[in-house]
């Protein structure tokens, strides 16, 4: 049973779609339901989580730098199964415990990502875990029509640009490797959504909703011209030494043209796609 704390912000997340003020306002937090190792109950906390390459996501055992590990851990090395809300999607995952070299490499990154991490693990004798997560089972958007499924995306992309736009406004000199990774992730994350609704989507409402026919052109023409604006902020992340002004300037312009494509694409779609049949 989460404490009073936990359950507010648990509250809190479910009721604005992933997003909750306090001292987690800006951060990136999952819900993570796991099975309780003696009672055998389900157990739901709110958890930091990191991006990492492909579909996994981290999740780091720091319990604020105390000295014994959090219970959800203990759930995970007992049963790895475990469901995550991001606030858009609900989804089964597996967990896996890191070790080893691996373990040190990615915690490393966390740190030098944010130094809160090394300050927790300074603060307890134990090593602090991390943890990931892949996705097992697929589960569809929150929501209570295609329409409203398709809003809560578009608001996890905005929440998300924000804090990309935010982390690298801040970074060093330099361009470290985890604010590299939360960029790439972005971009396939919306690289793939574009690509699902171009070949799903669109052609399914082309062919109900003829009268959508130039709407639709103009969407498929601001997905190519975004296309061209998230290879081009690939290219200069993956640049050795990139220099985050440069990211920066890339990242405007993506939020420039994305913000206003998303609008348009809500204002047009959603009432079309609310009169689909589920």
């Amino acid at each position: 049973m989460p404490n009073d704390f936990n359950q507010k912000i648990i509250e809190e997340f479910r009721a604005n779609r992933g997003r909750v003020g306090g001292p987690f306002e800006g951060a990136r937090l999952i819900l993570l339901t796991t099975t309780g190792a003696r009672s055998g109950a389900p157990h739901t906390a709110p958890v930091g989580y990191l991006p990492d390459e492909g579909d996994r996501i981290l999740v780091i055992a720091s319990a604020g730098g105390a000295p014994t590990h959090p219970d959800w851990y203990h759930n995970l090395v007992a049963d790895p199964r475990a469901t995550v809300e991001d606030g858009v999607f609900s989804y089964e995952a597996r967990a896996t415990i890191l070790t080893g070299a691996e373990r040190d490499r990615l915690f490393a990154r966390a740190a030098e990502a944010d130094p809160g991490w090394a300050e927790y693990q300074a603060a307890t004798s134990r090593v602090i875990p991390v943890v990931a997560l892949e996705e097992a089972e697929a589960g569809p958007p929150g929501g209570s029509s295609f329409g409203e499924g398709l809003r809560m995306i578009h608001d996890a992309f905005r929440r998300e640009l924000e804090l990309v736009r935010a982390e690298v406004a801040r970074s060093g000199p330099g361009l470290g490797a985890q604010l590299r990774v939360n960029c790439l992730s972005f971009c396939g994350g919306l690289r793939y959504h574009h690509t699902m609704e171009d070949t799903a989507v669109f052609p399914t409402l082309g062919e109900r909703h003829p009268e959508l026919g130039p709407t639709l052109e103009r969407l498929d023409r601001e997905h190519q011209s975004i296309a061209a604006i998230l290879e081009a902020l690939q290219e200069v992340i993956s640049t050795e030494g990139a220099d985050p002004r440069g990211v920066l300037t890339e990242v405007d312009r993506l939020a420039a043209e994305l913000e206003g494509h998303l609008d348009y694409e809500e204002e047009q779609l959603i009432p079309a796609l609310d009169g689909l049949p589920a």
